[in-house]
């Protein structure tokens, strides 16, 4: 592995995640995030053991990284930590696997675990990308707000809250699924903050795509399959592609690759770059309902430029369903924010 000489990049004092969060990822954040003192109960009842289950797994299985094993990591692991203004360091893993994967587990201690599989496919600069996705679900909290999902999904089929059986249980899978394919869009950002460098974001998609082989692939060549694989087919094509991603935890990588230059070409990725983002110590101020409207206007958009065949196909049927659209998005946010109080009035009483 050859190391591309290093540079200067631009460090973010105070960043708040919810500068590289992905719209809809980030309004479920901060609704669970108002919830003080939810998530400690959860985590008493159910999440410490596991974790360090797990953790003592790979301390025994896999090498940490630290000054004197895999230092290359060590450097990466510290310059993103201070990129993102993180408190702690996680520990991080290197798990032999020719299994090309990176996942960051745990609740009270997130740590994060490479295999060999993914170091011996890419570069320092693309390691940096990977290093810096994984901290940033670390920093959102990714694991400890999934656990939680997953414990609340369990609670409401054994407390009866909502219906549970054959395709309501399915629905509520899948709009989980939906959330954490939504989060790895938001881990791509906070790579992208770390290395600052969009074409090595932009490689590492093209070789979980493709392989090493990278002077195989064409970057322009694989984002232009991105926008072929939304418009092309007919109605039926629309349905099966909602099939095929319906339980997968990730997007695929092309998708990734388009929302990643999409977030690019937006001005957004600029915008943190020249200090404009949101700040920590601004994070109890976000309001639920804002966050929702925001998460309910991106998929508005998203809606209105589709090219998918079956979005097309909906978007016919009248322009009453777009109003429908946006009723839905300012309602959200206020059912979101009764939900809130309600909870606090519980916890008080």
């Amino acid at each position: 592995m050859t190391a591309a000489p290093d540079r200067t990049r631009i460090q973010f004092p105070d960043i708040s995640s919810r500068a590289w969060e992905h719209p809809s990822d980030r309004a479920a954040l901060v609704t669970l995030r108002t919830l003080k003192g939810f998530d400690t109960v959860l985590r008493t009842l159910s999440g410490l053991l596991q974790e360090r289950q797990h953790r003592l797994m790979y301390l025994a299985t896999s090498v940490r990284v630290d000054s004197r094993q895999f230092t290359d990591l060590d450097d990466l692991r510290a310059d993103c930590v201070q990129i993102l203004g993180a408190d702690e360091t996680p520990e991080l893993y290197v798990l032999q696997s020719p299994m090309v994967n990176a996942f960051t587990i745990g609740m009270d201690r997130p740590f994060i675990v490479l295999t060999t599989g993914l170091l011996d496919i890419t570069t320092y600069e693309e390691q940096r990308f990977i290093v810096g996705h994984e901290l940033g679900h670390a920093l959102s909290g990714h694991a400890v707000y999934s656990t939680i999902l997953m414990h609340l999904m369990r609670l409401a089929g054994t407390i009866g809250w909502i219906p549970v059986g054959g395709w309501a249980l399915r629905a509520i899978i899948a709009g989980l699924m939906e959330w954490q394919r939504k989060s790895e869009l938001s881990g791509d950002r906070a790579g992208l903050l770390c290395g600052q460098d969009v074409h090595s974001a932009l490689r590492v998609q093209l070789k979980l795509a493709g392989g090493a082989r990278i002077s195989e692939i064409d970057i322009d060549a694989f984002l232009a399959q991105a926008a072929e694989y939304e418009a092309s087919g007919d109605l039926r094509d629309g349905v099966l592609k909602l099939l095929n991603i319906e339980l997968l935890s990730h997007p695929f990588s092309v998708l990734r690759a388009a929302e990643l230059k999409k977030w690019v070409d937006s001005g957004e990725y600029a915008a943190v770059l020249r200090g404009e983002y949101p700040r920590r110590s601004q994070d109890d101020g976000a309001k639920v309902g804002d966050e929702f409207r925001s998460a309910a206007k991106t998929y508005k958009q998203n809606f209105d430029t589709s090219e998918d065949p079956l979005i097309r196909t909906i978007r016919d049927l009248g322009s009453g369903l777009t109003g429908a659209v946006d009723a839905v998005g300012n309602g959200i946010g206020d059912v979101a924010s009764d939900i809130k109080n309600r909870f606090d009035h519980w916890r008080q009483s």
